[in-house]
C-alpha cells in the first residue's frame, strides 16, 4: 500500500474546479515497473511520483503512458514540495518552479511538451456545446476559442484518447504551447471552469503556466 496525495490543480478563484492529481510523496515504495498499474488505479488524468524531495526528480504517468513532461502533474508536484523557487527534474530535464500570490507556476522548455494539436472555433459557445472531439483522430487535441481576446481571455477543452484520457479538464502543457504559439499571456477557462495562467517564457524556447492548487482527501492504493 501507498499513501496518494490528491490535489486539484488549477482550482478557480473560489477554490472549486481543477485537475486531479494523485501525488505519491515517497515514490520510490512503487518500484518503476508497477507504476503504469498503480496510476491505473488510481484513476486521475495524471499521478506524479516525487522520487526525491531535495534534487525535485520526478516521474509522472497518465493511466496508459508515462510522459516527460506534463503541466499540471509539475505544478501539483512545485505545490507539494513547498520550496519557492525550486528545480523539478522530470525525465525531460531541469523545470523551474516558483510562487506567484496564490498561484504555483512551472517554466518548461516548448520542446518536451507532449505533441498536442490546436484548433480554434469560432465561439466560447462552440467549445462548451463539445462532448467529444471534432473527428475520432483528434485523440492529442485542445481546442479553444477566444472569450476576450484583447484581455487575453481564452476558453478551451482537451481531449486525449491517446493517452487513456477522454476529456482533460484543465491541460498545462497544452496550454503552454497555446501560449507560446499566439505570443502573449493567457487566462485559460478549461474543461468545466478550471483556470489556467499562462505566457510564452522567459527565455527562448519556454512557455510557462500557473495556477491555484487546492489539496484534497488522502487515499491509499
Amino acid at each position: 500500500m501507498a499513501e496518494v496525495k490528491v490535489a486539484r490543480v488549477f482550482a478557480d478563484n473560489t477554490g472549486s474546479h481543477g485537475n486531479l492529481l494523485g501525488i505519491v510523496t515517497n515514490g520510490t515504495q512503487v518500484p518503476l515497473e508497477d507504476r503504469l498499474a498503480f496510476a491505473r488505479k488510481v484513476g486521475y488524468s495524471a499521478t506524479v511520483f516525487i522520487d526525491d524531495l531535495t534534487s525535485g526528480a520526478v516521474r509522472i504517468y497518465t493511466p496508459v503512458a508515462e510522459l516527460d513532461l506534463a503541466g499540471h502533474p509539475l505544478v501539483g508536484a512545485a505545490w507539494t514540495i513547498g520550496t519557492t523557487p525550486m528545480v523539478l527534474r522530470p525525465p525531460a530535464g531541469v523545470v523551474e518552479a516558483w510562487r506567484e500570490g496564490d498561484a504555483w507556476w512551472i517554466r518548461a522548455a516548448l520542446g518536451a511538451c507532449p505533441p498536442w494539436w490546436h484548433e480554434r472555433l469560432h465561439s466560447p459557445a462552440d467549445i462548451a456545446a463539445l462532448d467529444e472531439p471534432l473527428h475520432p483522430r483528434q485523440d492529442m487535441t485542445q481546442l479553444w476559442a477566444w472569450e476576450d481576446e484583447a484581455a487575453g481571455r481564452v476558453r478551451a477543452r482537451v481531449f486525449a484518447g491517446r493517452l487513456g484520457i477522454a476529456e482533460d479538464e484543465a491541460c498545462g502543457s497544452a496550454t503552454m504551447r497555446l501560449a507560446a504559439a499566439l505570443g502573449c499571456e493567457l487566462t485559460v477557462r478549461h474543461g468545466s471552469g478550471s483556470i489556467i495562467h499562462a505566457r510564452p517564457g522567459a527565455a527562448p524556447g519556454t512557455a510557462e503556466i500557473g495556477g491555484r492548487v487546492v489539496a484534497g482527501l488522502s487515499r491509499e492504493i
